[in-house]
């Protein structure tokens, strides 16, 4: 064989093994040469063996490193192997401008920035900030006092369309000069709203970073808590709280803060702020409370106008909107921060403590009258408050923004029925109220009433007492603490007919079904048990008189307002159930009072307002809408959402609802009824009587079949706004609801009706089982119609609703020789002479044609007989000792109880 054609001796160590042996072994790992000819071996066979890739064995190294780190164990598989590091390389990767994920990094540290990475970041996010605040500095103005939006007006319409007021207007404002504001006005503000604003830079960083929390959370914000912001937020007639108008607020803040003189920005703020009493600006507010001018106002008199500047719905005495803005409530906190002022002053070093002390001793400032309310006078005060009342309670618009005018307001008060409402109160308390006569009995009597639409729910009239200008602030017609005695019982009749006893089974109760009617009888529970009172001693109910009734149909019971069979209804049925019943009528719970027994003759405080909604539910058979006063709002121009009729719901089904008209029917045109004197409408009319405790309220509310109304007469002392007893009021012995409500009640809807046709209720279908209580002389139930007379006698029995009022009986009895109006005349009913035990109680008996009794008038817990008794043996009209109030929790129409 020639020797070009040999096949070369392969070297021990090198060749194609050797390059395969090499290729086969793990990623990242090399096989150590075993000769140190491992060169000369590699040379020859280097037209045989793989070519070494670019970069040598540096690149190759790498490579190998690159393929461990990758988790690969395969080999020769993998582009991150050796193999391949050794095989073919490429161009290092791109290096970005942003190294992240971070590439030299491996796993969960490729997410973890670098320094480089996180102060890069924030420093750019500083200088996006620092030039967006720079562009935003150079673009808002500073704000200017003098060309401040003016305000327009709220203007509000009667039903038809018609003006019926209108508020606000230009805003009552005039500026001043820093020299013309006192300086003890400055520190008092200073003091009170910002004690660093000397020093500050306009802003508060912590208060808005508080603020924007909230926000962020869709909590309550706060407003701008420096002079300064509070200066800017003024300017804006939008008053919303949002991220935009905050973000503005603070701009203009700093910008003002560091650019203009701190008199300058004072001055500024007290021109342009909202005092009450429609003033805008320190010289119009010093006008309209002390009628003087700013420069002229003492140090206690600048510690009050500050003292307002923490909110005036809240601190004006005058009283404000809302539930918690009654006038007592709003002088209580004026006071306390006036007082608190003039200390804060002395801790700040702007007042000394001799000085504090002084103004402090002499008391809080004395106020002129409102002007205001002299502009809205009679009703009106009463209408636009209410209508005020309940925009804010449907758009959730404060009552600043309110006041910034510009508000159509279209109300469901109608002119003609209101003043027929308010002759009707005026002609009665002239003939009945004679204070100089009696100063001491004819004294701070007050009327309150309200009419509603039975179809719509709309309150068409309402009377909130003498007015505005007569420095009557209270609005008798939603107020609160006064309790409606036995006009509560047409619900524990409702409850019975819906749910039945014990006695009844499952079935409903009849109407006709007989009760103990006889005076202090022991209440029992279902199970036969006392009702526990005071000392252990069974419960007993106490009635107007002792007359022994015997047992009498629930019918009758109504017709006379005896208090026992109600008491034990009540238990019977489940006083829970007695609530849930006038819950679904629209009566508040909150206005509600304890569950005792007592609580089923009234005790519990709705407004007038709730009292004609709720009876309307009775006079539509069983159909409720919650009551309104604005029918539709426009703001420049354009309807506001949220004044839609409220829907109309069932409260009862139809038969319950025909059936307690048919008893109400019964209360006004037996001859026996505590409502008779209704009869001289000459139209069908159902309604109840109610007395409490003392006589200290009376009530009537009635209804036809297209206006349901409430009466209420109360006296309340003027200092503590408690309940005064009416007993020798009018110079008669004893008042009741079947007297001067009743009359006031039926001269109103004679006027408020003269054009209405005349309207028959629906007639009542039988409803329920007889089931008589304990020891009735009739124990067997049977099913029997309302409409069939009580088998107890009763001097004239009812008529079915269809039937025309009955004609007066031929030969007249006592209570039938006293003409209307007739105070002194007694009507022969009070034979304990005018009242049990010295008043009536929370509840009415109603007795003798007048509404002659109260609610547990004696029946205390242990079997004695006081004023008022109850299952803790305290008196019935524990919330008679209330406080009347405007429209509060207790009983308001709009967020407190109406």
């Amino acid at each position: 064989m020639s020797e070009h054609r040999r096949k070369p001796s392969q070297p021990q160590d090198g060749g194609r093994a050797a390059a395969r042996r090499a290729a086969q072994q793990p990623s990242g790992r090399r096989a150590a040469p075993t000769r140190d000819t491992s060169s000369t071996t590699e040379m020859l066979s280097g037209s045989y063996g793989e070519e070494r890739p670019p970069g040598g064995r540096a690149e190759a190294r790498r490579a190998a490193q690159r393929g461990t780190a990758g988790g690969s164990r395969r080999r020769g598989a993998e582009p991150g192997g050796r193999a391949a590091g050794r095989g073919r390389g490429g161009p290092p990767a791109k290096e970005r401008f942003i190294n992240y994920p971070r590439s030299e990094k491996y796993g969960w540290r490729r997410f973890v920035p670098s320094w480089k990475l996180v102060s890069g970041t924030c420093l750019g996010f500083f200088a996006i900030m620092v030039a967006g605040m720079g562009v935003a500095f150079a673009w808002v103005d500073t704000p200017d006092a003098q060309k401040m939006a003016q305000a327009q007006n709220n203007v509000f319409y009667w039903d038809n369309g018609t003006q019926l007021a209108a508020t606000g207007g230009d805003r009552n404002r005039q500026s001043v000069d820093i020299g013309q504001i006192p300086q003890s006005m400055q520190n008092a503000v200073i003091a009170a709203e910002n004690a660093s604003f000397k020093d500050d830079w306009g802003v508060d960083p912590m208060g808005i970073g508080r603020a924007i929390v909230n926000m962020a959370m869709g909590q309550e914000t706060q407003g701008g808590s420096t002079i300064t912001q509070q200066y800017v937020k003024n300017l804006y007639l939008d008053q919303d709280q949002t991220m935009k108008r905050k973000f503005t607020e603070l701009i203009i803040s700093l910008k003002v803060g560091t650019m203009e003189d701190k008199d300058d920005v004072l001055k500024g703020y007290l021109n342009t702020a909202y005092f009450g009493r429609d003033a805008y600006g320190i010289q119009a507010a010093s006008q309209a409370y002390f009628g003087k001018d700013s420069e002229d106002l003492n140090a206690s008199q600048s510690a009050f106008l500050a003292a307002l500047l923490k909110g005036p719905n809240l601190f004006n005495p005058d009283g404000g909107l809302g539930d918690n803005a009654t006038p007592d409530k709003n002088r209580e906190r004026a006071e306390y921060r006036w007082a608190w002022i003039l200390d804060r002053e002395v801790e700040v070093g702007r007042m000394k403590q001799a000085e504090a002390d002084k103004w402090k001793k002499a008391g809080f400032p004395t106020l002129k009258d409102s002007e205001q309310a002299t502009g809205l006078g009679g009703q009106k005060g009463y209408l636009v408050e209410t209508a005020k009342k309940y925009v804010m309670k449907q758009t959730k618009i404060t009552p600043e923004k309110l006041a910034l005018g510009g508000y159509r307001i279209y109300t469901t008060f109608n002119k003609d029925k209101v003043n027929a409402m308010e002759k009707a109160v005026n002609k009665t308390r002239k003939a009945f109220l004679d204070t100089k006569a009696r100063p001491k009995k004819d004294k701070f009597v007050q009327f309150g009433s309200a009419s509603v639409d039975v179809e719509t729910g709309a309150i068409v009239a309402l009377y909130g007492g003498e007015g505005w200008d007569k420095k009557h602030f209270t609005n008798n017609a939603d107020t609160w603490g006064v309790p409606v005695g036995s006009t509560w019982k047409p619900y524990v009749l409702a409850a019975a007919m819906k749910h039945g006893t014990h006695n009844s089974g499952s079935e409903g109760l009849s109407p006709l079904s007989k009760y103990n009617g006889n005076d202090m009888i022991e209440i029992k529970y279902p199970s036969g048990n006392p009702v526990p009172g005071k000392n252990g001693q069974p419960f007993r109910q106490k009635n107007e008189s002792d007359k022994a009734y015997g047992y009498v149909t629930l019918r009758e019971a109504m017709e006379k307002s005896i208090n026992t069979p109600f008491v034990q209804l009540g238990m019977d049925v489940g006083l829970d159930k007695v609530a849930d019943m006038a819950e679904d009528t629209g009566i508040l719970e909150e206005s509600m009072d304890q569950r005792n027994a007592s609580f089923s003759l009234g005790t519990s405080t709705p407004s007038a307002i709730r009292m004609a909604s709720s009876y309307a539910t009775f006079a539509d058979s069983g159909m409720h809408r919650e009551p309104y006063s604005v029918s539709k709002v426009l703001l420049n121009g354009q309807e506001q959402p949220g004044f839609e009729k409220p829907k109309r719901e069932r409260a009862m089904d139809p038969e319950i609802a025909d059936n307690i008209t048919d008893v109400l029917r019964n209360v006004v045109e037996s001859d026996e009824g505590t409502g008779k004197k209704a009869q001289k409408l000459g139209r069908p009319v159902a309604g109840k009587t109610g007395t409490t405790d003392k006589n200290k309220s009376a009530w009537f509310v009635g209804y036809t079949p297209q206006l349901s109304t409430s009466v209420t007469l109360f006296r309340t002392d003027p200092e503590s706004r408690k309940l005064l007893s009416m007993n020798g009021t009018g110079g008669v012995p004893s008042i009741h609801g079947g007297d001067i409500p009743t009359e006031v009640w039926t001269n109103y809807m004679r006027d408020a009706l003269k054009d209405e046709e005349v309207k028959d209720f629906p007639e009542a279908l039988p409803i329920g089982k007889k089931a008589d209580s304990a020891g009735a002389p009739t124990p067997k139930p049977s099913v029997t119609p309302s409409q069939t007379p009580s088998s107890t006698p009763s001097s004239t029995p009812s008529q079915t609703p269809s039937e025309t009022p009955p004609t007066p009986s031929e030969t007249p009895s006592e209570t039938e020789t006293c003409e209307p109006l007739d105070w002194a005349c007694d009507n022969g009913e009070n034979a304990n002479g005018g009242n049990a035990n010295g008043g009536t109680d929370a509840g009415g008996t109603d007795a003798g044609g007048t509404d002659t009794g109260g609610t547990d008038t004696g029946g205390t817990t242990d079997g004695t007989t006081t004023d008022g008794g109850t299952t803790d043996g305290t008196t019935t009209d524990g919330s008679t000792e209330g406080k009347p109030g405007n429209g509060s929790s207790n009983g308001g129409l709009f967020g407190g109880g109406g």
